[in-house]
């Protein structure tokens, strides 16, 4: 299941040699830039808070087994003596109603194992989703983070060069102060781009699972390019309810519940049925064979309240199975919209605002060169590139993260959609001259 919907398989660590070639596999994995498809890959076999969750599975099974099996006989012996008599009892009984309800038993834990499988495959698709909304958050605040490395250095030039011009006397005091504050600016822009990308490869070094040496992993200098066109999915919404691994769950529940209901009223009246053999000797007697059968009596409760709870358990998991259908269609609705209004907006950036602006600083460095623009107008213009360039990239990374979260809604438990913000004005700095 998860890898149908990730692309990567799962990979169950046991106490063996195989938790070092898993560590080897990781190596060769980190020994290149990361991508999407490795993070992820790396993420289901090293993260140890998932390898713990796939235990469960091994405890699901076990009930499962312990299901199939009947309940091991009892051994009763006694022995009385008074005076020269001697009085001995022995009695073997075997729990005939769990002989005889075996087949429902089993019936219930098997879909108890299929709705844990479901569990552990929900966790999986949401690490991977995890994973990757962490990969392109790292990414693009190292992208950022070197950009605005870029611009603190033009910035700094600049600050210089109005020092040096202010001294002489040809550079007013507040232009100077203008100049300054953007480098101040600039400096701090800096400081914060480093930490956020630091919190962001932080971020996805907990999800990899990595320590030590391993946390020195590569990643790419920028996002990855946008597609050609975005994808058209048809019956988004069917899809999801087919494929959703929670609304799958729900179902399960569901069924289980019935089940269990089922049984609750096979067992209303006879509860406790155990039957044996006994064998019973005294002193000067013969001895005396024969059986015995315990059954428990409804005197005082005939399980009515009992019934009662379990068709009230029923009903609250088929109500919460329709509120989570109603929710993951809803949810699906607003995931693909997000995908095409990022995927919009990334290819609005990429194709207008920044050739754009390109084009903008190619004017005026031509007018420049031809002594018709001075070197603050350069830098202005510079100035005035650092909102599109920052938001371009923001836009991109957008895109990438709705279309994780767009493949959770359809293929997982949800996704968190991702809020479109809207960029700062890109003329701001230019208001100011």
């Amino acid at each position: 299941m998860t890898k149908d919907r990730t692309g990567q398989a799962v990979q169950i660590s046991k106490p063996t040699a195989e938790v070092n070639i898993t560590s080897d596999a990781v190596t060769a994995l980190l020994a290149k830039p990361l991508t999407p498809d490795t993070a992820v890959q790396i993420a289901l076999q090293n993260n140890k808070g998932f390898q713990a969750s796939l235990a469960e599975l091994g405890v699901a099974e076990a009930d499962l087994v312990q299901a199939g099996r009947l309940r091991n006989p009892s051994f009763s012996f006694g022995r009385m003596r008074g005076g020269e008599d001697v009085e001995i009892e022995r009695s073997v009984m075997f729990d005939l109603i769990g002989l005889l309800t075996i087949p429902i038993r089993s019936g219930i834990e098997q879909r108890r194992f299929e709705q844990a499988k479901l569990q552990t495959a929900s966790q999986a698709v949401q690490l991977a989703a995890d994973t990757r909304r962490a990969y392109f958050n790292a990414v693009a605040a190292q992208q950022t983070a070197q950009y605005m490395e870029q611009v603190q250095a033009a910035a700094d030039a600049g600050d210089e060069l109005a020092r040096r011009l202010a001294k002489v006397g040809n550079y007013s005091k507040l232009d100077q102060a203008r100049q300054q504050v953007f480098y101040a600016d600039a400096t701090a822009q800096v400081a914060r781009a480093r930490h956020n990308a630091t919190a962001a490869r932080e971020q996805l070094t907990r999800l990899l699972g990595l320590w030590g040496a391993n946390t020195a992993f590569k990643l790419p200098e920028r996002l990855p390019d946008l597609p050609k066109a975005p994808n058209d999915i048809a019956n988004v919404e069917q899809l999801a309810m087919s494929q959703r691994l929670d609304v799958q769950m729900a179902k399960y529940d569901a069924h289980a519940t019935a089940s269990a209901l089922g049984l609750t009223k096979a067992t209303r009246f006879i509860n406790v049925l155990d039957a044996g053999y006994t064998n019973k000797s005294e002193t000067g007697a013969p001895r005396a064979n024969g059986y015995e059968i315990e059954l428990e009596l409804p005197i005082f409760d005939w399980s009515g309240a009992r019934t009662a709870k379990a068709e009230a358990l029923y009903m609250q998991s088929v109500h919460r199975t329709a509120d989570l259908a109603v929710r993951a269609r809803s949810q699906v609705r607003e995931a693909y919209s997000g995908y095409r209004t990022t995927y919009d907006l990334a290819k609005h950036y990429q194709s207008e605002v920044v050739p754009l602006r390109k084009k903008i600083s190619d004017e005026v460095l031509l007018r420049y060169n031809g002594m018709l623009a001075s070197v603050f107008e350069l830098l202005t213009d510079a100035r005035d590139q650092v909102s599109s360039v920052n938001a371009a990239i923001e836009a991109q990374r957008d895109f990438w993260i709705a279309e994780t979260d767009l493949q959770a809604a359809i293929n997982g438990t949800g996704g968190s959609n991702v809020q479109i913000r809207s960029a700062a004005p890109a003329a701001a700095g230019a208001a100011e001259h």
